[in-house]
């Protein structure tokens, strides 16, 4: 720290000004290391493990019935603050190997490349492009990858999937966290596509690093894997083994056992997934059973927890399933979510997706950021009371000052959890606010916390000052006031076309589901250009409703993700069939089309803000005029919303 910046320090903090976080690294060197990746933004590994907000997990729906056992865990939320719940889970005892050993035995991810390149996706459209690039796209991953080691069980692997553009920056990244000497193998997938027209050679490949998170570890799994031997070996050999002499490295013997080949190399021959292959989900990007496959009979076993946080279409997942591994996904993307969803109900025994179907273990659905209020409320008083302490990022530490007993501590200040259910009717108003200070006085120090749900405040403002202690109020459903914080939050974002599928990868925060508002008709009719007569959803009005930074928000159809529908709902499990993005539907006036064929007794659609919000309408078959002398155009308008007063915070 040179001394014009030491007297710039000096100078903020006698005014009293908040000192700026790019000055972390100036005031807090962190450790001096032999090499780093030096860049703008770059925070330190103690900030970014201490400042992530852990987020908890609502249960959505469980598949399967539940023991009191392990059951595998699907997260719809941001992968940074999900990961810090699970390292929550991890240091409490409860995520571990069927053996017993905590932490995560194997961690695959396969993040978006930050190279903004086109990926083909559906209907010969591009499916994404990525959008973080540069020192951005670097740091987000790094600070991924700081909570990935953490997870990690102490004879744990890690594959990171790359491409040749930003592989270099992550081994790096790794070296820095891991240390060089965990590195193991620097895999090249290979694989075959058609040509493009480039004046350079053909990329064909991508990158995969592993890493050990404690390579010298005598009791770490690794399951050598062999090649299948080459013709000419069978040919010279007949299909014997050798045995070689280890000092002279002469044959000794031959014995008539079939020949397992060569130990695996690092360079791996794997198909990419053909159209016509029954493994194909049309998701983005999606990756090879096959890959997956030999990445988890290598460095895991049967019981072993396997965890995969960028879990796209669900390739991890499915194949740990078949494989008998404990399985967690996390993604940020609700077209990730429901193409799992459905994928994991469908699975056939062999890897491709080939064989027979099979059962999956029990799994859950869990929210993890984005949360449905009325749910919580319903919840039992023990339930809700950990549930708002660990929303707003609270210790649950039980207390007693001034004889009123208190139930947590927010960086060290105590925290109030409002019993709603014990006190129905009852409110907190300033009155209530100044009473808590009688009782408290100045012995809980500068601040002091209130939590409860939004509708039981009667004052607008987030804190009162009462001799120098502010009362803060901390309301649900509400997004956490940035004072609190020092990043501000933002939304879920989902994509409105596919050229956006990966854009869904950097929200903090928490908000709550607020169902859009929407007006359909449905009908079966010739769309322009056609012969045949199809079935038809139109959206007539569409309304999003979102709270963003403590703000309510409304918009239109510029707001519209995505429609997915359920051709032959069965009435308990949304199980997608088609996906329409907001681009193809403005293209079409705003209608969907499909087969009339494909009508089943109930249609589910959903429809998708892009702040993750989403409204479900059941349409019988009989609204489509199926199976009637007369068809005709059948509207259905949303419920009229109840007037509420007016309120600044929510």
């Amino acid at each position: 720290m040179n001394d014009e910046f030491r007297q710039i320090v000096i100078d903020a903090l006698r005014r009293g000004d908040d000192l700026a976080a790019d000055w972390a690294r100036e005031l807090f060197p962190p450790e001096k290391r032999e090499y780093e990746l030096v860049y703008h933004g770059k925070e330190r590994e103690e900030d970014i493990l201490a400042e992530t907000m852990a987020v908890p997990l609502q249960p959505v729906s469980t598949f399967g019935k539940n023991g009191d056992g392990w059951h595998n865990m699907l997260l719809f939320g941001d992968n940074l603050q999900a990961m810090k719940t699970l390292l929550k889970m991890k240091e409490d005892g409860r995520l571990t190997n069927a053996d017993g050993t905590p932490g995560v035995r194997l961690i695959y991810i396969d993040p978006p490349f930050g190279t903004k390149q086109d990926f083909s996706g559906t209907q010969d459209q591009k499916a994404y492009q990525d959008k973080m690039s540069g020192a951005r796209f670097i740091e987000f991953l790094r600070k991924r990858l700081i909570l990935m080691r953490e997870l990690l069980s102490d004879d744990g692997y890690i594959f990171v999937h790359m491409d040749q553009k930003k592989v270099h920056y992550a081994k790096v990244l790794l070296d820095e966290m891991l240390g060089e000497n965990n590195f193991l193998n620097h895999i090249v997938w290979s694989y075959r596509r058609w040509p493009s027209r480039s004046k350079n050679f053909q990329s064909m490949h991508d990158d995969i690093l592993l890493y050990a998170r404690n390579g010298s570890n005598p009791d770490r799994c690794f399951m050598v894997e062999y090649e299948p031997p080459s013709e000419s070996y069978l040919k010279r050999f007949g299909g014997k083994t050798q045995i070689l002499d280890e000092e002279t490295g002469t044959r000794k013997i031959t014995i008539d056992e079939p020949t397992k080949g060569m130990p695996l190399r690092d360079v791996w021959d794997i198909s990419i997934i053909a159209g016509f292959k029954g493994e194909r989900t049309a998701y983005p990007t999606q990756k090879p059973e096959a890959l997956l496959a030999r990445i988890l009979r290598t460095c895991s076993k049967e019981g072993d927890l396997v965890l995969d946080v960028f879990c796209g279409s669900g390739t991890t997942l499915a194949v740990a399933e078949k494989l008998d591994r404990r399985w967690i996904g996390v993604d940020c993307g609700k077209l990730a979510i429901y193409t799992i969803q459905k994928r994991m109900l469908n699975l056939k025994s062999e890897i491709g997706n080939k064989g027979k179907p099979i059962k999956p273990k029990p799994f859950t659905l869990y929210n993890a950021g984005l949360y449905d209020f009325p749910t919580l409320k319903q919840l039992p008083w023990v339930d809700w009371r950990f549930f708002a302490l660990q929303l707003f990022g609270c210790k649950d530490e039980p207390h007693t000052i001034g004889g009123l007993k208190l139930d947590g501590k927010l960086k060290g200040s105590s925290v109030l959890v409002f019993n709603h259910q014990l006190r129905s009717g009852q409110r907190i108003d300033e009155d209530t606010v100044h009473d808590i200070h009688v009782a408290v006085g100045k012995k809980v120090g500068r601040k002091f916390f209130i939590i409860a749900p939004r509708g039981v405040f009667d004052f607008q403002q987030d804190y009162i000052d009462l001799e120098g202690v502010r009362y803060y109020a901390l309301r649900i459903p509400y997004s956490i006031i940035n004072e609190l914080h020092q990043r501000e939050f933002s939304a879920l974002r989902q994509p409105n076309d596919e050229n956006a599928v990966n854009d869904t990868v950097d929200a903090v925060g928490f908000d709550f589901i607020q169902p859009p508002k929407v007006e359909w008709t449905v009908n079966i009719k010739k769309r322009k250009g056609q012969l045949l007569d199809e079935a038809c959803l139109k959206i007539k009005e569409f309304e999003s409703r979102a709270r963003l930074r403590g703000k309510d928000t409304h918009g239109g159809l510029e707001t519209f993700s995505m429609l997915m529908l359920d051709f032959d709902y069965n009435g308990e499990v949304f199980d997608l069939d088609a996906v329409f993005y907001a681009h193809q539907l403005e293209a079409e006036n705003w209608q969907a089309w499909f087969s009339a064929e494909s009508v089943g007794a109930n249609v589910m659609a959903v429809f998708i803000d892009i702040y993750g919000n989403e409204a479900r309408e059941i349409v019988p078959r009989e609204k489509f005029g199926l199976g009637t002398a007369k068809l005709k155009s059948v509207t259905r308008k949303a419920p009229a919303r109840p007037k509420k007063k007016s309120r600044t915070r929510k």
